[in-house]
């Protein structure tokens, strides 16, 4: 296969799962009726930015893929992956924003650490994701938030 067609592979792959893990936990009337901050966005923004962050979180993936000694990175993103799909389970489907913190926290630490492993031996990959790695940090804002107000 192609690095194209790898590419788009995996970008379909993490939109796909991301999708999916979203769409089988919804937010419904649990978490209507909690207490939100201020900041906290319109419901709607979340599937337009998650899909660009999959996308990147793919093209990011496919990047890492094909380089050398990529074995670490490679499981920091594995273990990021699942921390991501494993937090919309958690925090709406057992509806229980703290333990949704619990997995929230590495999520953004894992994250972190790729960019850091990244940095030298891939910087696009790096780069990548950065947005990705700020929208978590909001996340985990909003989701301390959330606990520390209900």
């Amino acid at each position: 296969m192609t690095k194209t067609v790898v590419m788009i592979l995996f970008i379909a792959a993490c939109v796909a799962l991301g999708a999916l893990s979203g769409a089988g936990n919804q937010p419904g009337e649990w978490y209507q009726s909690l207490n939100k901050p201020f900041f906290n966005p319109p419901s709607w923004i979340f599937a337009p930015v998650w899909t660009f962050l999959y996308i990147l979180i793919g093209v990011a993936l496919s990047a890492t893929w094909y380089d050398e000694n990529n074995g670490r990175r490679l499981v920091l993103f594995a273990i990021q992956a699942a921390l991501n799909l494993l937090w919309s389970p958690v925090f709406f489907g057992l509806q229980s924003p703290a333990l949704g913190l619990v997995v929230i926290i590495p999520l953004l630490v894992s994250i972190l650490m790729f960019i850091a492993t990244s940095w030298r031996e891939n910087r696009a990959a790096a780069w990548l994701f950065l947005p990705y790695a700020i929208w978590v940090a909001f996340a985990t804002l909003l989701n301390l938030s959330i606990v520390l107000m209900n």
